[in-house]
């Protein structure tokens, strides 16, 4: 499977089509400043992508509406909380798990109890409860530690399936993973340290910088923990956690309220897949057909965020 990201140092930038951002200048006298440069003049090239940056502009332009609007003058966290109700229940079904909102609601308030004995639909569903609740605590975390922040988010999203030492940390040893199996096949542990590493210097040069859209860094980054699937299980909980928790911090949705998993639900799960399955295969084209589809995911996932604070003004959240 190609690289999106590749391990640093590499021996020189990309010369492929695709454009990659993970490379870093092979001299060992670079500065991290002029690193970061380099870095990010080659996250800077995918808006120039077909369609990508139309649509982190008109993701943008959606979540600067939703910001202003009047409910969340004085009603933020009531918002934000069903935000994270409605990204569970669509981030679970992105893994296979339909459960009525009000039912999901119920069980995040606590109004209604988790069964003694989780089937797999549950446990999906508990995991993506988790990693959505785990997401508003680390928006913190992730512009400047972001695998500490992957690591806490994976704790929440597999606890209700892992169990010991796999918990919050990435393959290792003769580990595989058998999701997203349409993606193609797992890297090694090897290759997944490597991935990772660049993957958090592309997030801590984004975090630093206004020249990338949040939205395309943070669509890029949930794309390649899908691709890589670092852990043994819960990579799909973690990857749209991880958007979530950037799409906040980066600030393009400061209250929290959109919903990107919804948005990516709205495109339709066939969509979604065939998109991370292209992004996965490389190439520019399969890039950026990823990031335009994340920008146009996002867009609803702010109408989502509108509806919810119209629901919240007119006291009707249902």
């Amino acid at each position: 499977m190609p690289d999106p990201i590749p391990s640093r140092p590499t021996s020189s930038l990309p010369t492929s089509s695709r454009p990659t951002p993970g490379a870093t200048p092979s001299s060992t006298t670079s500065s991290p400043s002029s690193q970061q440069s380099v870095l990010l003049d080659q996250l800077a090239a995918l808006t120039d992508l077909p369609d990508v940056r139309a649509r982190a502009d008109a993701a943008r332009d959606a979540c600067t509406r939703l910001r202003f609007h009047e409910a969340l003058r004085r009603r933020i966290p009531e918002a934000s909380a069903e935000s994270r109700v409605r990204g569970a229940q669509a981030s679970a079904a992105l893994d296979g798990a339909e459960f009525p909102v009000e039912v999901v609601r119920e069980l995040m308030s606590g109004a209604r109890d988790w069964p003694d004995d989780l089937d797999p639909g549950l446990r999906t569903l508990k995991g993506a409860v988790s990693a959505t609740a785990e997401s508003e605590r680390v928006v913190a975390l992730v512009r400047t530690a972001p695998l500490q922040a992957l690591a806490r988010l994976h704790v929440a999203a597999a606890s209700p399936v892992v169990s010991g030492d796999a918990l919050g940390r990435p393959r290792i040893g003769d580990e595989g993973c058998t999701e997203l199996v349409d993606l193609g096949p797992a890297p090694p542990p090897t290759v997944v340290a490597a991935r990772l590493a660049s993957l958090s210097d592309v997030v801590v040069a984004a975090a630093g910088s206004n020249r990338v859209p949040a939205s395309v860094v943070a669509a890029l980054v949930h794309a390649e923990i899908a691709a890589i699937r670092p852990f043994v299980h819960g990579n799909g909980l973690v990857a749209r956690a991880m958007e979530r928790a950037l799409v906040q911090a980066l600030g393009l949705d400061p209250t929290g309220v959109a919903v990107p998993e919804a948005g990516h639900v709205a495109n339709g799960g066939p969509a979604y897949l065939g998109a991370l399955t292209a992004y996965a295969q490389g190439g520019a084209a399969g890039v950026g057909l990823w990031l335009a589809q994340a920008g146009e995911a996002m867009v609803r996932g702010a109408a989502e965020g509108e509806r919810i604070s119209d629901a919240v003004r007119a006291g009707r959240l249902t």
